[in-house]
């Protein structure tokens, strides 16, 4: 009967929610135990941290990076941390259990960063992996944080609560984090016990160093695959919808009820992400359903992922996209029966680590979507001298999804709508396996084709 469950910033932020709709909610039956809960920082922290997500807004990491005093900030960002403390005195937490906590977790990181800025300084070792080393510091305080705040809040509720620290703060052994993991989880009762565990996890290989901030959702996988529970479920603070409320309207959308992990995969890959792709690949492997819950709406089941999925009847599931893209066209006559073009642009993006969301191809040219945040001179250049002419338009991407959309008339009905609402295809795109129908279009026109797509299909 075991739960491997993981709650998001936004959810975590609002505990009393977490406890009523997710810890107690309809548990009369099933009991309170047999359940792991994956926790993220509380929201915003991770940014005071490191540097905003969506904005750009610098945190502690960057006065490292730059060289300069990062003592002060960090102390004002103990002095957030002891202020979210205090939001959560009410619902039983110890203020100065938690307070003293945080005290010593953010002192004895100081003591790590500063050691790394004095050696960054010196100029003896490599930058890129002590700079690395300072994100993954900074990382692990935002998750300890708010693990040890729920687990205190629960055990005070008389709730039996085991707290898995996995930031190894103390712990100087040269650990896996599969091996962590498993060592962390080694004896434990989950028949008697709720465990609460940090969504960072110190490893040898260094989990940001690959994953960056999507880190929380691959120690939930990662847990997952280990533990093999029943289900694994992920608590966000939105259903995964038809299509996005804030564009269309809520009375215009509903929560998708079912849908495949090849889908999730669709989605992720416009930026929707239901889960991490490469936390969604082991849950798959293994046959683990992942279930997307909304946890302001605790009555509705949310959205179970399996691997073989297949609506029972054709529809569109997921109408989404993106309007953060751009498009290269790489032309030059010399690609006409010439082998070996394609594989020289995808060279020049693997040499900048660069992945593309769409393709398309004529006799003599080449066009590709890339992310606009992950667009370079430098690649662009290489293109130009290789190249006759290379065009860079920004771009958005309006996709259809659904693990059976092939129906006959589709792609004309999506066509005829937007030609009716006065929006040009540049280019579109489906694969054989016909779970995505892409459409790319003018930035201005993004809102429109979603909203008047979303007409069409309901």
């Amino acid at each position: 009967m075991l739960t491997v469950e993981k709650i998001g910033g936004t959810s975590m932020t609002a505990m009393k929610e977490v406890i009523d709709n997710i810890i107690y909610y309809k548990r009369k039956e099933t009991g309170l135990y047999n359940r792991v809960f994956v926790v993220s920082a509380f929201a915003g922290v991770t940014d005071m941290l490191l540097e905003n997500k969506r904005t750009g807004i610098p945190g502690v990491y960057h006065r490292i990076k730059k060289h300069q005093d990062f003592h002060g900030l960090l102390n004002n960002l103990l002095k957030s941390l002891k202020e979210i403390n205090r939001r959560y005195v009410p619902l039983g937490l110890d203020l100065e259990a938690a307070n003293n906590f945080i005290d010593r977790h953010i002192d004895e990181g100081e003591k790590y960063l500063a050691n790394l800025a004095n050696i960054l300084a010196s100029g003896y070792v490599s930058r890129e992996s002590i700079l690395q080393a300072a994100r993954e510091i900074l990382a692990s305080i935002g998750e300890s944080h708010s693990a040890f705040n729920l687990s205190k809040v629960l055990t005070n509720k008389g709730i039996s609560c085991k707290l898995i620290d996995l930031g190894g703060f103390g712990d100087h052994r040269a650990l896996s984090i599969d091996q962590r993991i498993k060592h962390a989880f080694k004896g434990i009762d989950f028949e008697n016990n709720i465990c609460i565990v940090t969504g960072y996890v110190k490893g040898t290989e260094g989990i940001m160093r690959e994953f960056d901030r999507g880190y929380s959702e691959i120690t939930f996988s990662k847990i997952a695959e280990i533990l093999l529970p029943k289900e694994a479920i992920i608590h966000k603070e939105y259903h995964l919808s038809t299509a996005d409320p804030v564009l269309v309207g809520k009375e215009n959308c509903s929560p998708v009820c079912y849908t495949s992990y090849d889908i999730a995969g669709q989605l992720a890959d416009v930026g929707m992400e239901a889960i991490h792709p490469r936390a969604a690949k082991p849950l798959e492997s293994k046959d683990i359903p992942l279930r997307i819950k909304n946890t302001f709406d605790p009555a509705h089941p949310g959205t179970l992922i399996t691997s073989g999925y297949v609506c029972p009847y054709k529809r569109v599931e997921v109408i989404t996209g993106t309007d953060k893209i751009l498009m290269l066209d790489i032309y030059d006559p010399s690609m006409v029966g010439n082998v070996g073009s394609d594989l020289e642009i995808m060279q020049l993006l693997v040499k900048y680590n660069i992945s593309y969301t769409f393709k398309v191809t004529s006799a003599n040219s080449i066009s590709i979507v890339i992310w606009e945040k992950h667009y370079s001179k430098r690649l662009v250049g290489e293109l130009r001298q290789k190249f006759s002419l290379v065009t860079i338009e920004k771009v958005a991407m309006v996709c259809l999804l659904g693990s059976n959309i092939d129906q006959p008339g589709l792609l004309s009905k999506c066509s005829a709508t937007l030609a009716e609402k006065g929006i040009n295809i540049k280019s579109a795109g489906i694969a054989l396996r016909k779970v995505n129908i892409q459409f790319l279009i003018d930035r201005q026109h993004f809102a429109t084709a979603i909203i008047a797509l979303n007409h069409t299909m309901d």
